[in-house]
């Protein structure tokens, strides 16, 4: 059981360091619903 199992995720990437995407497959990996997931530059 995955501490993320049936959890619902909203992710935010940083377009320098690691992006939503990563974030997201790893989320879905561990058993996370992901409602929302975007890269953004933080400035």
């Amino acid at each position: 059981m995955s501490i993320l199992n049936d959890k619902k995720v909203i992710i935010i990437g940083d377009r320098d360091g690691i992006p939503g995407q990563a974030i997201e497959a790893c989320a879905v990996s561990a058993g996370a619903e992901v409602v929302f997931s975007s890269t953004e530059c933080f400035v």
